[in-house]
């Protein structure tokens, strides 16, 4: 058997389970983690002016 990504199955649990109310909340934490991120690179000064 083989095995399944988190994504997959994340993506799965919320297609069978009609909980489309979490899509918005993964959402938000994928787009905070990506600014935690870039917020150690060279892009953080163009990052910082977005708020």
């Amino acid at each position: 058997m083989r095995r399944r990504s988190f994504l997959a199955e994340l993506f799965d649990f919320i297609r069978s389970n009609k909980a489309y109310l979490l899509a918005p909340i993964i959402i938000v934490l994928l787009l905070v983690g990506i600014l935690i991120l870039l917020g150690g690179t060279k892009a953080a000064p163009f990052i910082y002016t977005l708020f």
